[in-house]
């Protein structure tokens, strides 16, 4: 593996560097963006219920903010919820935009990652290619060993960018669609709050 690293030259490093970035923020994201973890499961329940019983205060909403992304959604609505619907919705949708501002958090570095590393890999290329070239040009086609150095250097180069880029690009995606799950699923459980609180609903609300 080491020789390998050696062949391609010393633009491997920054492409090494990007790939222990990107396997840092997949890894990290990956146990961030845990549906029970931004919307836990039963939570709008609970809150109903804690609401029913009056028993929705300044440290409870606190604990509320505290435990999920979810929870904090439902802390600002429940906070103006005297205030009017729309005001309750709007605290709701402006906390929303915050908590997924926190949920896209380091994906915009992936993408980056994702980008950049197949341009490096190309930039290996061409430095490989010259390095063909500048052999030709002075010393003919008869020393095999820079020939092959210069083109193992082009190859290698290129596959280590494309084998960082790919997966990075995939897990972006794959980040990507589940942020946007999760805003949707956490913009439906607060709807469910709002018409609960101000549409004369009393049912407990378990669906």
């Amino acid at each position: 593996m080491l020789e390998i690293v050696q062949s391609g030259g010393w633009l491997m490093v920054p492409i090494l560097l990007c790939s222990i970035v990107a396997a840092a923020i997949s890894v990290e994201r990956l146990w961030t963006l845990q549906r029970s973890r931004i919307t836990p499961k039963n939570l709008l329940a609970q809150v109903w219920g804690a609401i029913k019983t009056d028993d929705v205060d300044s440290q409870r909403l606190r604990e509320l903010r505290a435990a999920s992304p979810l929870g904090q959604v439902f802390a600002a609505g429940i906070s103006n919820a005297k205030r009017g619907r729309d005001i309750m919705k709007e605290a709701m949708e402006e906390a929303a935009g915050q908590v997924s501002h926190s949920l896209e958090r380091y994906l915009t570095s992936l993408g980056i990652i994702a980008s950049v590393s197949p341009l490096l890999g190309l930039l290996g290329t061409v430095v490989g290619m010259i390095k063909v070239f500048t052999a030709l040009m002075l010393e003919g086609a008869g020393n095999a060993n820079v020939l092959a150095g210069g083109i193992s250097q082009a190859l290698i180069t290129t596959a280590a960018g494309l084998s960082v880029a790919i997966p990075a690009l995939i897990f972006h995606r794959f980040f990507m669609r589940r942020v946007d799950e999760l805003v949707i699923n956490m913009e439906q459980e607060a709807s469910k709050l709002v018409d609960i609180m101000h549409g004369g609903d009393s049912e407990d609300p378990r669906l």
